[in-house]
């Protein structure tokens, strides 16, 4: 049986540093976890997962509960997922997908949670295990997100720079902090430019606003833009429209916020705000397994900067 001593030996390094490599790779640099790798791949050497765990009091599962619909139109969650389930493989941690009425089976080291309300989190501080949550809270919870007012503040400023007129921004109809934050990214660029905001607000689905313009278009002037809070709002936007047969993105422009699908099936492609979310997936992953090392010490935010993603939504900036 190949042991830790013959990795140490292939890889001219000690059993300290192979052992760190397993257990800690993040305070190893990439040139001894490039030596280490090759001597494992070499030798056949499988770490023995469940020892470690059994030596550590650790399941090796961190559990994943989504709190809001999974709109099977779109991948975001699977990009979610994907950043999260890729960093846990690096350190040998299995990821779970719990329901509500299967998340209190089994063990697990932590937790991350999104789609959080209000609502919820009477519960969430009843949770024993580490958790993050993915999503901005006001409740000092640790956190991941996208710098959401810097998103929306993007977008306002690129349908100013394009020339519209009039700027309307089309919100998600729910009191949460991610939503006033992307709220407050339009107001600040409009008050800019000494213009008056105007904010119309839905239940996250296309078909609404897809319905607003179709019995209200007759009030929208040409040479507006809407700003969304979501592509898929914005979808619903872009169909409304081209139902009424008007001219995008020439009359009327729009910007979406995610990029993660529906901004390019699309058409015409939506201008939008893209959101990183494998990257932010690994981010939750790696902030909960420090997290776990540091006994439930407070790992504090981190937002991810939003991209403009510039299509054929919005007219060419001016």
């Amino acid at each position: 049986m190949v042991t830790l001593t013959d990795v140490a030996k292939r890889a001219n390094v000690s059993k300290m540093t192979v052992s760190r490599v397993i257990n800690h790779p993040e305070q190893v640099t990439d040139e001894l976890k490039e030596l280490v790798f090759q001597a494992m791949k070499e030798l056949n050497y499988k770490p023995n997962v469940a020892a470690k765990a059994l030596a550590h009091n650790r399941t090796q599962v961190i559990k994943l509960f989504i709190l809001e619909e999974m709109d099977t139109t779109e991948p975001y969650y699977m990009n979610l997922l994907m950043g999260i389930s890729k960093e846990l493989d690096n350190h040998q941690y299995s990821l779970q997908l719990v329901s509500e009425n299967s998340f209190d089976i089994g063990q697990c080291d932590g937790y991350i949670i999104t789609g959080m309300r209000d609502k919820d989190y009477d519960w969430i501080n009843g949770i024993e295990k580490p958790v993050i949550l993915f999503g901005e809270n006001r409740y000092g919870y640790d956190f991941v997100d996208t710098n959401n007012q810097q998103g929306t503040y993007l977008a306002t400023k690129h349908a100013l720079a394009c020339g519209y007129e009039h700027i309307i921004f089309i919100g998600i109809d729910v009191m949460e902090p991610f939503e006033f934050s992307r709220e407050a990214g339009y107001i600040n660029a409009m008050q800019e430019v000494d213009m008056l905001p105007q904010i119309l607000k839905f239940d996250n689905r296309s078909r609404y606003t897809a319905r607003y313009i179709d019995e209200n278009f007759a009030s929208f002037s040409k040479n507006t833009a809407f700003v969304c809070s979501s592509d898929r709002l914005a979808f619903g936007i872009q169909r409304g429209l081209l139902a009424k047969e008007a001219t995008i993105p020439h009359d009327f422009g729009i910007v979406g916020f995610d990029g993660v699908f529906l901004d390019q099936i699309a058409y015409p492609r939506l201008t939008t705000i893209k959101q990183n979310v494998v990257e932010m997936g690994s981010a939750c992953a790696k902030m909960l397994l420090n997290k776990i090392e540091q006994k439930g010490a407070p790992q504090g935010n981190r937002l991810f900067d939003a991209e403009l993603i510039v299509r054929g939504s919005t007219k060419g900036e001016s």
